[in-house]
């Protein structure tokens, strides 16, 4: 990534770049110079120019001719281009424009000038660059959505076809429909996160707040995670306080949450380990939970970056990875005002740690207002 712009200055006199070059002194700009419009398309690729200063009056290909060649590669043309000129009339500038330039600046240049239009175009760049990232992600993301949702959807179809073969023993038909209740559950899970993250980011989402047995919560999670785990030969622990004590929370939305945890320990536990979930009330009053897993782990200068919504971390081979489950885990216990990290579980594995604080005073049906923190931390 680059962390200075680009200016490439095109002028058949090299005395013309060191006055641009004296002019834009103190800017943090990386200058190259082209003494041809030749020189200067051919090397635009080592150049990676984030500006062009162009000057019109050049031999062999003018500015004119250079503009145009240089708009009409559709790797360069959004490129801004400024046009360096001793022409005054009108009809000149007219053409520099239609030649696809984007501004223009008289001779003799003002530094004053100079580095107001190079700032502008500069600016302008920089918002291009942001939406195609922003364009190019959301490709990545509904190319690996489609990729997530076609595992479980196939496990179904298989499974529905093997169902329709004769003479498909009618003992073993319960585990194949057990595959496509599992398959099922988890593209509801995944499209279920995706609308509640929606919600959660435009402040649409209505939290119910109630009062739930802790212990009966995450019992239940325990229970909804045995198929997956079985499917792995993993063994799920639960380290539960006693029954009956509550927490005030939205129910469905923290199920979703330990259901995320649970999910994620499990896709990267190797077979036959163990999950452990254990829960607990602090002395304060708040509720932690622990979900830790014998999984590969997560490094330390990924523990923050794994909570930002498209964010894998350390990619591994055969292991679905899109990106929006730690994402949703972090916006969600953040709108309850509560915490959750990640750290080792020596001697190998995750350790994923939710904290619930205690807030007797929270109302049923309270709107749920978000700000960009909710959204800035995913697995």
């Amino acid at each position: 990534m680059k962390t200075q712009a680009s200016i490439l200055v095109i002028d058949d006199e090299p005395d013309n770049f060191d006055v641009i070059e004296t002019l834009l002194h103190g800017a943090d700009y990386q200058l190259h110079y082209a003494p041809s419009g030749q020189r200067a398309i051919q090397s635009l690729p080592s150049f990676q120019p984030d500006v062009i200063l162009l000057d019109v009056m050049m031999p062999d290909l003018d500015g004119i001719q250079v503009c145009q060649q240089i708009k009409a590669n559709p790797q360069w043309q959004a490129v801004p281009i400024i046009m360096i000129t001793a022409l005054t009339a009108k009809e000149d500038l007219a053409r520099c424009l239609a030649a696809g330039a984007d501004d223009f600046i008289s001779k003799p240049v003002n530094g004053l000038e100079l580095r107001a239009r190079v700032h502008s175009m500069l600016r302008i760049k920089q918002q291009y660059d942001s939406v195609q990232t922003l364009l190019q992600l959301r490709e990545d993301m509904v190319n690996m959505l489609v990729h997530d949702l076609r595992n479980p959807l196939a496990s179904i179809l298989i499974s529905t076809h093997i169902l329709k073969l004769p003479g498909f023993p009618i003992d073993k038909q319960p585990e194949k429909i057990e595959h496509i209740a599992i398959a099922a559950a988890q593209m509801e899970t995944m499209i279920d996160s995706l609308l509640i993250m929606a919600k959660l980011e435009s402040g649409k989402l209505m939290f119910n707040y109630t009062e739930v047995d802790l212990c009966a919560l995450c019992s239940s999670a325990l229970s909804n995670a045995e198929a997956i785990a079985a499917q792995k030969h993993l063994n799920l622990i639960g380290d539960l306080p006693e029954p009956g004590g509550m927490i005030q929370v939205d129910a469905t939305i923290l199920r979703r949450v330990l259901d995320n945890l649970l999910s994620n320990a499990i896709k990267f536990s190797p077979s036959h380990s163990q999950v452990r979930l254990r829960a607990e009330y602090l002395p304060t009053g708040d509720a932690q939970i622990h979900i830790a897993d014998s999984g590969p782990g997560v490094r330390a200068d990924l523990q923050q970056q794994i909570f930002e919504k498209y964010e894998v971390g350390t990619l591994i081979q055969n292991v679905s990875q899109i990106g929006l489950g730690l994402a949703f885990c972090k916006m969600a216990i953040d709108a309850h005002q509560g915490t959750i990290t990640v750290t080792d579980n020596h001697p190998q594995g995750t350790i994923f740690t939710v904290v619930l604080r205690h807030q007797p005073a929270l109302r049923v049906d309270s709107h749920l207002t978000t700000h960009s923190s909710l959204y800035s931390q995913s697995n």
